[in-house]
């Protein structure tokens, strides 16, 4: 009787070399006695039966990893309940609405030919025919077919939206795939840099940094400029696609600022934002 549970079971060609073996993945635990400042508290109003998270703020300035202080995370931002089914259809959303299929097929009076009759209608024993280009031919019209350009926009309540960027956060910071950066002031342009740096705190196979603002510090431009696995976007256009698409995701602390902020805003407010009516005073 045999077992497949251990590797030694298994032929040398199906087994995982050792040097494609990622360290295995542990939970960092906040420091207890290290006296690290809270660099940022969390600025909107939090209800009392929660208490806000705790997260390691870390620097750029060297390849090691040395916390610089705490940060508070607003609780209904990054812990919210886990929705799969929500996230799904969020990226469903993402991936179709600015879909455009331009498959295209012609019906029987755009095909070329078929204007004269093939034969008599009747006394030659054959089937009656009224034209080559019939569905029914080969080379003919082609019946229910596509008949593009189709487009596949829908739109999704602002409600789920939210709700699917807000789970896509707290996933992240529950997973530990969450980083939180002071700035994004790297010392060299190299982009070598930046990959011995994530290999060495292990963020993963690819990584996706988000600031306020769209002009970022030239080093870490020039850096991320031709690197595949490493990318930089404002937070204004932070989704739920890109989040799940590269595994660690790295923030700054006026990223955060700005994501509770905007996230929080649509928890409060009374007023549909659709339809859009000018002018409009409930915006942020």
């Amino acid at each position: 009787m045999s077992s497949v549970g251990g590797d030694s079971a298994l032929p040398s060609n199906l087994r995982i070399p050792t040097n494609l073996i990622d360290v295995p993945r542990t939970k960092r635990a906040l420091p207890l006695n290290a006296d690290l400042p809270v660099l940022r508290r969390c600025e909107e109003d939090i209800a009392a039966h929660l208490t806000p998270k705790q997260a390691l703020v870390e620097s750029l300035a060297s390849r090691d990893f040395k916390p610089v202080g705490l940060v508070d995370l607003h609780p209904d931002v990054f812990a919210v309940q886990a929705r799969i089914d929500i996230l799904h259809e969020v990226e469903t959303w993402q991936r179709n609405f600015k879909r455009i299929s331009y498959a295209k097929t012609k019906v029987r009076s755009e095909v070329r030919g078929g204007g004269r009759k093939p034969w008599n209608q009747k006394g030659s024993g054959r089937a009656r025919h009224g034209s080559i280009r019939s569905p029914i031919w080969r080379g003919g019209g082609v019946v229910h077919g596509p008949r593009g350009p189709t487009s596949y926009y829908y739109m999704l309540p602002m409600k789920v939206r939210v709700q699917g960027l807000k789970i896509a956060l707290s996933s992240k910071f529950t997973q530990d795939y969450l980083r939180i950066v002071d700035n994004l002031d790297i010392p060299t342009p190299d982009p070598q840099y930046l990959v011995d740096l994530a290999a060495h705190r292990h963020w993963g196979d690819s990584v996706l940094i988000v600031d306020v603002g769209e002009e970022f510090p030239e080093n870490i431009t020039q850096a991320t400029a031709n690197l595949k696995k490493i990318s930089v976007i404002p937070a204004v256009g932070i989704n739920v696609h890109s989040m799940l698409k590269h595994e660690t995701l790295v923030l700054t602390l006026e990223a955060v600022k700005f994501l509770e902020k905007k996230l929080l805003w649509h928890d409060l407010r009374y007023s549909p934002i659709y339809p859009f009516k000018l002018p409009y005073t409930d915006l942020p």
